[in-house]
């Protein structure tokens, strides 16, 4: 069997980690740099400046070349073609998982896609906004980073019972109904509270970027995705996931200033060149489907980088496509899964510890004991894509553990759902064991 794996950002590097992580399982595992330019850290554009085909490289074309390259290579290195082959990817990665189903629906037989940028043309603009929220620094609604953690406190305080069971963990943020005055700063109150002009501002943060027409760019971050913030706006500048995209991709050019932002602008120019055929918008994914691919989809909810809300209208725009096509039952083809806690492809706040390990990544520096524990189609993404491809055992959930590094056990357990059913507490038992959760339809 073959597994690919994908990358972050803007790439740049092979994810060798990733790979180590896929010949633990077995595989024969291949990954790209995506066009063999250095983008340090996957956040500098530099290269993309009058590099279209790199760029092109970068939105889809050498992960498909190295797939091709790979499968070669395994014939000619075992004698046969690989019986099956897989791909996972989260961030950039999620998102060429999804243009490979698009352009190339031939190529996987199963596609894990985790937090994926597919909406390139406006995601790299968002990735600004969130944080021109905030700037500059010394306006008057500028929000300090020490901050953040009294916002997510408040936050966790009135959203977490109301999913029905106080846990520290916030079910489905959405669903909260957050009252922003109580953070606001009374008659001679001024610490650890917000004034006037700062909850303003918070409450863009948390609503929709729209624009004329109230045409909706990009949805808006959650309650619960506090702790990642001073990476999403609390900076002096705007990241160069934006910058970058807009100097060296957009062609604006080094000497343009984030200051000189014209949105509207902006958006009209990333739609129209839609550079390097990046973003993965074609719902009609039927091609795939039908040839019998399957699709895992996972989004973290306190995720601050890719807002879940981009994958959820994702998942809506496929189904409506789908079904104006006749292709009724998506869930024989595509699950996703909204994971309550998670932050940008893994990991979860210090007030939560909410359950974010769902496998396919090696052992992850467990204990033999435990690796093997959590090492079944139960409790790994990737053997659950293999059930299913395989065995024909579509996954109705998954559960996600929180790993004690230090005690080398597990602290907590929950089961994921398939969209749009959520766990939800049976009323006995701890809450902490994945056994004391359903998964409930809830319409």
């Amino acid at each position: 069997m073959k597994r690919a794996v994908g990358n972050g950002g803007f790439a740049g590097a092979i994810s060798w980690g990733e790979m180590v992580g896929g010949v633990d399982y077995g595989f024969a595992v291949v990954s790209t740099d995506a066009g063999t330019h250095d983008a340090g850290p996957g956040a500098d554009a530099k290269w993309a400046e009058n590099n279209t085909e790199q760029v092109t490289d970068w939105g889809w074309r050498a992960l498909h070349e190295t797939v091709l390259m790979g499968k070669k290579l395994v014939t000619e290195h075992y004698g046969r073609a690989p019986s099956h082959s897989y791909y996972m990817g989260c961030s950039t990665g999620g998102r060429q998982g999804l243009k490979e189903a698009q352009l190339f629906p031939e190529e996987f037989d199963g596609i894990i896609a985790g937090a994926p940028a597919w909406w390139t043309k406006h995601l790299q603009l968002w990735n600004g906004k969130v944080a021109m929220y905030n700037l500059p620094i010394d306006a008057s609604h500028h929000i300090p980073t020490e901050m953040f953690a009294v916002i997510e406190r408040e936050v966790l305080k009135q959203c977490d019972p109301q999913d029905g069971v106080v846990d520290n963990i916030i079910s489905d943020p959405s669903k909260c109904e957050f009252k922003l005055e109580t953070l606001l700063c009374g008659a001679g109150t001024t610490k650890n509270c917000l004034t006037l002009p700062q909850i303003n501002m918070l409450e863009k943060v948390y609503s929709d970027w729209t624009e004329a027409n109230q045409t909706t760019i990009f949805s808006h971050l959650f309650y619960g995705s506090e702790s990642s913030w001073p990476m999403a706006m609390g900076q002096k500048e705007p990241p160069t996931l934006m910058t970058g995209y807009v100097k060296y991709m957009l062609g604006l050019g080094p000497n343009w200033r984030w200051q000189d932002t014209n949105f509207p602008e902006l958006i009209a120019l990333s739609d129209r060149m839609n550079v390097g055929n990046a973003t993965a918008d074609n719902f009609d994914m039927s091609p795939y489907f039908k040839r019998g691919g399957k699709l895992l989809h996972y989004h973290g909810w306190a995720d601050s980088s890719i807002t879940p809300g981009s994958s959820i209208h994702f998942r809506k725009q496929v189904e409506r496509t789908l079904k104006t096509k006749g292709f009724q039952d998506l869930d024989s083809s595509y699950r996703f899964f909204l994971v309550p806690g998670m932050g940008h492809c893994g990991g979860s706040s210090s007030l939560t510890n909410a359950p974010d390990f769902i496998g396919a990544r090696g052992g992850m520096g467990m204990n033999k004991e435990l690796s093997a524990k959590l090492r079944t189609p139960k409790h790994d993404i990737l053997l659950a894509m293999m059930h299913w491809v395989e065995n024909g055992t579509a996954p109705d959930s998954i559960i996600a553990s929180k790993i004690d590094a230090k005690a080398g056990g597990i602290y907590q357990q929950r089961p994921l759902c398939v969209y749009p059913k959520q766990a939800r507490y049976r009323g006995t038992g701890d809450v902490k064991d994945a056994s004391s959760w359903e998964c409930k339809a809830l319409y």
